[in-house]
């Protein structure tokens, strides 16, 4: 489930305009759905595509009221990406340390 949640996430941010969406949510709060589209060079159907996108990875939210949309960033669902990043950044540490390691036997080998 997890690594679902991580694929979804990482293609939704994969895109330039899916970041550039994100990204402007988060400057300035929730926004119409045409207010975002007024951002970018394409059709409003367009940018709809990539809301829902975004949605589908859980990192925005969709409130209606009338005939306008409301778009506002989530961000916890970016928790799953800093947990991946996480192991890999201690896997490094750890590779790094046993190299180290073995550096330091080597040094004081040769003397």
């Amino acid at each position: 489930m997890e690594d679902e949640k991580l694929s979804r996430i990482l293609k939704a941010v994969g895109d330039t305009t899916r970041r550039h969406i994100l990204t402007l949510l988060v400057q300035e709060g929730p926004l119409r759905v045409t207010a975002l589209a007024a951002h970018f060079d394409m059709s409003l159907n367009s940018v709809s595509k990539h809301i829902k996108v975004l949605e589908e990875a859980g990192l925005v939210t969709r409130r209606t009221l009338g005939r306008e949309h409301f778009i506002a960033a989530e961000l916890e669902p970016l928790r799953v990406t800093e947990g991946w990043f996480a192991q890999l950044k201690s896997i490094w540490e750890l590779r790094l340390a046993a190299l180290e390691n073995i550096l330091v036997t080597k040094d004081q080998d040769d003397e």
